[in-house]
């Protein structure tokens, strides 16, 4: 495998702690469907090329559209996003890309709108799990693709 620094190899107790929360996580209540489109837009702003890659096959695989996936760079613009769905997108944006005052009343009062407090901690908890898995990645130079046969991300057919 092709990478910087395998961090899988270098600190696997840290790896396994993260894992151990991303799948804590994934487990929440909060729709997968959801969660496909929060890692995929914070890894597009991240610029993370493997998480994209693998997030975009995992949303294909738990059944995304296609022409959604193509859509979510402009999710604003696009009639395919519930305002649910456009709610935590913005916030995903705002805490991904924190503007000088952070997460702004008026993108915090429309998701408090779609979601409860638990919800809106477990979706915050989601995009803080994307985002360092971004970070971690982009550090490692981790090749898209590198872990589609360990993640059976080969079915999402896409080549």
């Amino acid at each position: 495998m092709n990478m910087r620094v395998n961090l899988f190899e270098t600190i696997p107790a840290l790896i396994k702690t993260l894992g151990d929360a991303s799948q804590a996580s994934h487990n929440s209540s909060l729709d997968i469907g959801l969660k496909n489109l929060i890692d995929i837009r914070a890894s597009q702003l991240n610029r993370c090329t493997f998480c994209l890659d693998m997030h975009v096959k995992q949303a294909k695989i738990h059944g995304e559209s296609e022409l959604r996936l193509y859509h979510v760079a402009v999710w604003r613009e696009s009639p395919l996003f519930s305002a649910k769905e456009k709610a935590a997108l913005a916030l995903t944006e705002a805490l991904t890309q924190p503007g000088e005052h952070g997460v702004t009343e008026a993108v915090y009062e429309n998701v408090r709108e779609y979601f409860s407090e638990v919800e809106l901690s477990e979706l915050a908890f989601a995009i803080a799990m994307i985002n360092s898995w971004n970070r971690l990645m982009i550090l490692s130079q981790t090749a898209p693709g590198a872990f589609d046969k360990a993640y059976g991300l080969e079915r999402a057919d896409l080549k």
